[in-house]
């Protein structure tokens, strides 16, 4: 092998080709290690494989063409091979890491100018250099790999009949997300220490039934709905240190799951409703019957956040036009969000921002239920977080670290439930406790069954941590509500 990249680096011979393959293979397999759920589908591979390497090797194979016809070019033919070898290179880590932007692109056009006419005569150490690195992250990228391929949904598997649920009354569901909304029992103490009394009075005035104390399984919006449709626990899917985000989570969310199977087999239209096309960034197939995102408004490129929605307008757009019609409606809204996910700020500062964006979120939620209320008299509306805001702590990736704090452990977790019943709330309705058994319960009440509540999933909450401790996942509240800190192995 070295006598072999010897002889290439001292051979006269000119690789445009592989010139082009080696400035985009780094990048490319960088930007799936780095990225890997946010780009697992086939359709995406096809889009990167043309981006970062058919379309460098149509320019250099063109470029190459253009100096052999052009004799003024021939002699620079190297120095032009090198400028674009080293300028595709730097775009395509810029697209793959800060992104985009005039001053960056300009850099690195200006830098791969300059270096460019200065190694030209290195062009073949550079990509010797680029394919070393490329070899280098294809290894780190193999466990992923083998973990998609690998995948299986046995823990999606219920452990009694629930799938065949024949639900007895069937109103329209509308499942309202406010993203990280802490619950009553948290808001007005600890890190939050906030009075939100007027928007609990409108809550209860317009017929709502308070939850106190409930929070998430999980501490992130993904891990946290994955389980919430899955009715069980994934307890991460086994984390690995460089890899710890849960794999087809959207998958899981938006295509087919129990939750989504047990509403159509008792003929409900599913309707997906989201701000952001977060869900849909690695393009899943969707399950629901009608997604007010479209793939068509999606970019390849999209980390979640470029599409969006005016959900109001989306809403209203497919409210039905008859009341006995049987919907389910889950509607995802951004606020009040949670602190930010960098370490470029303070909690104090963090907590003034969410609190304000809660206001923000109580006068959206108002606007919302009278839309509804006013199509759907008899509608069931749930209003519910899929974790909580993460107050008193400076940054998200704080929860990386041990914690003996209750108050900072329950800012991950705490998390609002809110439900307007279409009929008397059920008996057993105190056993709402955390999302994992969340449409247990409701499917429980729709049927007038009760046995399906013998297969609860224990209400405990769960977290990744890589400091202070040993990495692994671990039990942070149990069912109780008790702190703890009990390493678990995955299941």
């Amino acid at each position: 092998m070295r006598e072999r990249i010897i002889n290439f680096i001292n051979s006269k011979k000119q690789y445009p080709i592989l010139a082009a393959i080696a400035s985009g293979l780094y990048p490319l397999l960088y930007y799936y290690n780095t990225n890997f759920t946010q780009v697992d589908s086939w359709s995406q591979l096809v889009y990167f494989i043309a981006l970062f390497i058919l379309f460098p090797v149509a320019v250099f194979i063109t470029v190459d063409f253009l100096t052999y016809k052009f004799k003024i070019l021939f002699k620079y033919k190297v120095r032009i091979l090198t400028v674009l070898n080293l300028g595709w290179f730097g775009f395509l880590i810029l697209l793959s890491t800060l992104g985009l932007s005039s001053k960056l692109v300009f850099v690195v056009t200006f830098l791969s100018l300059i270096l460019g006419s200065i190694f030209y005569k290195q062009l073949k150490k550079i990509i010797v250099f680029q394919l070393l690195l490329s070899f280098l992250v294809f290894i780190l990228l193999i466990p992923n790999i083998y973990r998609h391929l690998t995948y299986s949904k046995e823990w999606m598997q219920q452990p009694d009949n629930i799938l065949n649920v024949k639900f007895n009354q069937t109103p329209n569901i509308y499942m309202i997300q406010v993203d990280g909304y802490a619950n009553f029992t948290e808001l007005d103490k600890g890190y939050y220490n906030f009075d939100n009394k007027n928007f609990n009075k409108y809550l209860r005035d317009n017929g709502f039934k308070l939850y106190l104390d409930y929070r998430s399984n999980y501490f992130s919006t993904l891990s946290s709905n994955s389980s919430l449709f899955s009715m069980k626990h994934h307890y991460y899917s086994n984390p690995k240190k460089t890899f710890s985000e849960l794999l087809n989570a959207r998958s899981v969310i938006v295509s087919e799951n129990p939750v989504l199977q047990i509403l159509k087999r008792n003929n409900y239209k599913t309707h997906l409703l989201m701000e952001k096309a977060y869900f849909l960034i690695n393009r899943p197939k969707i399950g629901y019957d009608y997604c007010n995102v479209d793939y068509s408004e999606v970019s390849y490129l999209d980390r979640g956040f470029w599409v969006e929605k005016t959900l109001e307008n989306d809403l209203e757009a497919v409210l039905p036009k008859e009341p006995t019609s049987n919907n389910f409606y889950f509607i995802q809204k951004l606020l009040p969000s949670h602190v930010t996910n960098t370490l470029r700020s303070s909690a104090k500062i963090e907590r003034e921002h969410y609190l304000k964006r809660l206001e923000e979120a109580n006068i959206w939620l108002e606007d919302l239920i009278a839309k509804i209320e006013k199509k759907d008299k008899n509608a069931l509306i749930i209003i519910s977080a899929d974790h909580g805001g993460f107050v008193g702590f400076n940054s998200t990736l704080e929860t990386e670290i041990k914690q003996t704090d209750r108050d900072l452990i329950y800012s991950i977790y705490t998390s609002i439930l809110a439900i307007k019943w279409n009929n008397k709330s059920p008996a057993f309705d105190g056993k709402f406790k955390t999302p994992v058994n969340f449409f247990r319960i409701l499917f429980s009440y729709l049927s007038e069954n009760e046995t399906y509540l013998r297969a609860l999933q224990e209400d405990k909450s769960y977290i990744i941590i890589g400091k202070d401790a040993p990495f692994g996942v671990y039990e942070y509240i149990d069912e109780n509500g008790n702190v703890v800190f009990n390493k678990i192995d995955n299941q």
